[in-house]
């Protein structure tokens, strides 16, 4: 999980350096395995935000310009350049201008090279600077034009204050599902951190008809899929997602594609939670087309035998009985928590949506990513567990989003279909076993404290409390859960290192453990090796080792659950 720390920033007060953060937050589990520094090797005097004041053009050149940029200094300067997305009459586009001096990567060089500018002449007219790429900058491979920045970036910055940035390269544990979002790891680094998570509860803006005028919803199997909501946005205009945006979903990992998709990755990077967008005018109502006035049916259902679709990457699907599928009136539109369908993709053309944010259950989500051989951010953490209560909220905040940067006018209201609710947790806890277990004489007030920056509800009163589990976290259910809460936030480098108080049992000769060391030592002194093979294996590829026709696939035992399909 890739987080960068501007993002986080907005939902957290960071005061530490950010080793110390890493560090903090490592100790508790959430293993920063790489700190990224953006922009940090930019020039903060010759790498600046410019303004053009006006292109003029090259007299000796056709494809080349001669862009004068302003960037705080006495008096604007010229440069040269060949970007195809500068022409002759632009003005006022925000640039980034390298001045004389400045070390940049060598964009027309395959491997990581670096120039320093210095004046020159090109086809005979003198250039002072440059106006960069985003190689040349080190933020991608893109060279095909200059980096054209939006419209309120303030000229004369350093580019190291305007783009600079840190990313967080976080290793997660399947068990940390929780922290595969931006809000998740700022309510770890709250509670490490002695803060308090800034307030997350999205709004949204709506007019026109009630989505559930607009839209129908069925589980048909609640064991899999306990929570469904489909949001309508109608109007928008598709287009690409604003600077900020592409962005953080750059810095994330993730290729921006247009203001709708992206959109859907940045609410699953923020919250958490998968969405999905369809076009709503592709889908079916309960007759299998959309007559005017009636709603498109969604139906979440296990696939029939035989039953195939063509998903977003262009492939045919084959589906089996264990695969939950999101149908309409037609038939299977996605995969459920995996991948969306290809016949209701969002097009340019897309005017109105049907946003989906649902809940489905982690181990129906693994079986059928595998199956298909077909995994997407999307499964990687619905096979890890995501809580049914985000949908809502998720769906919320990306509605709005879409409002305001697609033009759509969210339907009012939420289809919300939710046949199993989550259950409330409650635990019993004693604060002496918890002092007992971690082998540490923490207060009650710490323990209590440590608890509720994580957003459990602590009551406190008697010998044995009652904690309430927060809906964030799925991965609670025992006192002992509690226990491993509290090292993390106390700390576990603060947790002291004791001897075993027992005497060790006596040694006891093993001779048939020591012949067999004895009889591997042997062969191994006379020049044979030995092989430890792989347990599971390809039968095919075993075939070989016997006569034709002699091994089947009914001749070796099968594992349930294997890693591959093929082993």
């Amino acid at each position: 999980m890739r987080v960068p720390l501007s993002w986080l920033k907005e939902y957290v007060d960071i005061d530490l350096p950010v080793p110390d953060l890493a560090e903090r937050i490592t100790l508790a589990g959430l293993e920063v395995k790489a700190i990224e520094s953006i922009g940090d090797w930019w020039d903060p005097e010759r790498i600046l935000v410019g303004r053009i004041v006006r292109v003029d053009p090259h007299p000796n050149a056709d494809r080349l310009t001669l862009p004068v940029v302003e960037y705080g200094g006495a008096e604007p300067i010229q440069v040269v350049t060949g970007a195809p997305n500068i022409r002759v009459g632009d003005v006022g586009k925000k640039v980034v201008l390298a001045l004389s001096d400045s070390r940049l990567i060598d964009g027309y060089s395959e491997e990581k090279g670096w120039i320093t500018l210095k004046p020159s002449k090109i086809r005979g007219v003198r250039s002072e600077g440059m106006v960069c790429s985003e190689k040349e900058l080190g933020l991608s491979e893109e060279h095909e034009g200059i980096l054209l920045l939006p419209d309120d970036a303030p000229v004369g910055t350093p580019l190291t204050q305007y783009l600079g940035d840190t990313v967080l390269d976080i290793d997660l544990t399947p068990n940390l599902a929780r922290c595969l979002s931006v809000i998740g790891v700022a309510r770890e680094v709250a509670a490490l951190t002695g803060k308090r998570l800034k307030p997350v509860d999205p709004t949204v803006q709506a007019e026109g008809r009630p989505a559930a005028e607009q839209a129908a919803v069925e589980i048909a199997d609640p064991d899999l899929c306990s929570r469904y909501t489909a949001t309508v946005i109608r109007g928008i205009e598709v287009g690409p997602s604003p600077f900020w945006m592409q962005r953080r979903l750059l810095l994330s990992g993730v290729r921006p594609i247009s203001n709708i998709v992206d959109i859907t990755n940045y609410v699953m990077l923020e919250w958490g939670q998968p969405l999905h967008a369809f076009d709503y005018d592709l889908l079916h109502g309960p007759g299998g087309g959309l007559p005017p006035g009636e709603s498109p049916l969604i139906r979440v259902r296990r696939a029939r035998p035989g039953e195939a679709m063509t998903t977003l990457d262009g492939e045919e699907r084959r589906l089996d009985t264990d695969i939950l599928l999101i149908t309409d009136g037609a038939g299977p539109v996605a995969v459920a928590g995996v991948m969306g369908g290809l016949e209701s993709e969002i097009h340019d053309t897309t005017t109105n949506i049907l946003l989906e944010s649902a809940s489905f259950d982690m181990v129906g989500n693994r079986i059928a990513s595998q199956r298909l051989r077909l995994s997407s951010e999307a499964s990687y953490r619905f096979g890890r567990g995501v809580p049914p209560s985000l949908a809502d909220q998720s769906a919320r905040r990306a509605a709005d989003l879409m409002r305001a940067l697609a033009g759509g006018q969210v339907q009012p209201g939420i289809v919300d279909t939710y046949p199993v609710p989550q259950p409330f947790v409650e635990i019993s806890l004693q604060p002496d076993k918890v002092r007992k277990a971690l082998g540490v004489e923490i207060t009650d007030a710490e323990i209590a404290a440590a608890l509720r920056g994580l957003e459990f509800v602590v009551n406190d009163e008697g010998p044995e409390w009652r904690v309430q589990v927060p809906q964030s976290r799925l991965d609670m259910a025992i006192p002992e859960d509690l226990y491993e809460e509290v090292a993390r936030v106390y700390g576990y480098d603060r947790l002291p290192t004791t001897r075993m108080r027992d005497e060790l049992p006596p040694v006891r000769d093993n001779r048939p453990l020591r012949a067999e060391e004895g009889l591997r030592n042997a062969l191994a002194a006379a020049g044979m090796q030995e092989a430890i093979t792989y347990s599971l294996v390809d039968w095919e590829q075993e075939c070989p080792l016997a006569e034709a026709g002699s091994l089947t696939p009914d001749s070796f035992m099968k594992v349930l659950n294997p890693l591959s399909s093929d082993r």
